[in-house]
């Protein structure tokens, strides 16, 4: 392969794996149905980016390269996820990707968390589960509230309040872990103010 070539698919490479995540935790809308015919166009063009950006990842070593391979990864499975989503233009289908989205985030941030030791470690892995339960929360709710019909005010009430416990839990589950920096008093003042601030006894 000529080097021309070479640095084509690394810039390609590199500007796909290292495109923000935060790219990743905002859902694509299809105001109308895809055809078939964009729709595996679409699953090629997610391989396609992949390849490159595995070549790029393959310069790279230690995490860095596991976070950006986790990175190329989650990106072709969003992408995939996108274009099933708009093929099926189900809300169903929109939920299952915006599901895939919030897992792709996940697993990057677990990447990321490697990078760090102890209790930073351990508060990095929390919030990042916090995160995907929140992500996955939210798609049940907005899949909850796109099913509508006569007793979707009352099924949709119950989503946000199941969703709100859900993420609830889990933010609680991070105070808890940041407490664990401290000791003695702090500590104990620390989980008493994450308790009251949570509802939990």
């Amino acid at each position: 392969m000529s080097r021309v070539k070479i640095a084509m698919f690394v810039s390609v490479g590199l500007s796909f794996a290292g495109a923000s995540m935060a790219q990743m935790n905002s859902p694509t809308t299809y105001p109308t149905p895809m055809s078939k015919a964009n729709y595996t166009q679409a699953v090629k063009d997610a391989d396609a980016q992949y390849k490159a950006a595995q070549q790029a990842c393959s310069s790279l070593s230690g995490n860095a390269k596991d976070i950006c391979v986790a990175e190329a990864k989650g990106k072709q499975n969003v992408a995939k996820a996108d274009a099933e989503a708009a093929y099926k233009h189900t809300a169903k289908a929109r939920e299952s990707a915006r599901v895939v989205n919030a897992q792709a985030v996940y697993n990057v941030a677990l990447e990321k968390c490697d990078d760090l030791a102890g209790n930073r470690k351990d508060v990095c892995v929390k919030e990042a589960k916090s995160d995907l339960v929140k992500g996955k929360a939210n798609a049940k709710v907005d899949r909850v509230a796109a099913d509508t019909n006569r007793e979707a005010a009352t099924t949709q009430a119950e989503a946000r309040k199941d969703a709100s416990v859900e993420k609830r839990a889990a933010e609680y589950k991070v105070a808890i872990e940041k407490c664990d920096a401290l000791a003695g008093a702090a500590k104990d003042a620390c989980v008493s103010s994450a308790k009251a601030q949570f509802g939990q006894r």
